[in-house]
């Protein structure tokens, strides 16, 4: 059994944990009578729905025997971005913003989900099929949600998140600050993920796949 055929099972039990999270919550704010659309306006719920969609198809498509392609990688490599953003965004600058999440909804989508899509990054890499210039490709989704979140929030005053928020902050020079910062993390971030897709490429080809150990003569 190869290595994708052993994520399979993994795939599945995480695309299911995040999406009954991410459910489970969104039953909670319809009966607090919150807006769907701000709900789906949080980047830790579209990026872990779009984890979940990630994990599926990969899932569907290591079953099928699908062959890997740079398009797909790409599609990957937008997931791991998102996700471990999502993470490191959570965990340094929002651990004191509850926002009326389940806490075991917290811990899945904003620390569960993260690692569990590194090391799917990390298990089944890209390898050199990815090439350096797809980490531009990683920045797109971050960067047009922080250009909706203002534009939105400019006009219904409804802001996913502090740092994006002018009144909040005093002003939007506070909130461009914010965004440089941001905008050199996830380039530092996409950069370094397509690195260790590259990294963890060189390190599973040199080692021996299950079944050619099974076929060694002992």
């Amino acid at each position: 059994m190869t290595r994708a055929q052993l994520m399979v099972p993994y795939r599945f039990v995480f695309a299911a944990l995040a999406l009954i999270a991410v459910g489970t919550q969104f039953a909670v704010h319809l009966e607090n009578h919150f807006d769907v659309v701000n709900f789906f306006s949080y980047f830790t719920n579209l990026g872990n729905l779009f984890a979940v969609v990630v994990f599926v198809v990969g899932g569907v498509r290591t079953l099928r025997r699908r062959p890997g392609s740079r398009a797909w990688d790409t599609v990957r490599l937008i997931s791991v971005v998102d996700m471990i953003f999502v993470g490191l965004v959570f965990n340094l600058l929002l651990t004191e913003v509850a926002g009326g999440v389940l806490p075991w909804v917290n811990v899945v989508v904003h620390m569960v989900m993260p690692v569990a899509v590194l090391v799917d990054w990390i298990v089944l890499p890209v390898g050199r099929r990815l090439p350096w210039s797809a980490a531009a490709v990683g920045l797109v989704v971050p960067v047009v949600y922080s250009v909706y979140t203002l534009v939105r929030g400019a006009i219904t005053a409804f802001y996913p998140y502090p740092f994006f928020d002018p009144e909040a902050l005093g002003g939007y020079g506070p909130v461009a600050v914010y965004m440089v910062v941001l905008l050199v993390a996830l380039v530092v971030l996409s950069i370094a993920l397509v690195g260790l897709a590259r990294l963890a490429g060189r390190f599973w080809k040199q080692r021996p796949s299950p079944r050619a150990r099974a076929r060694r003569p002992r």
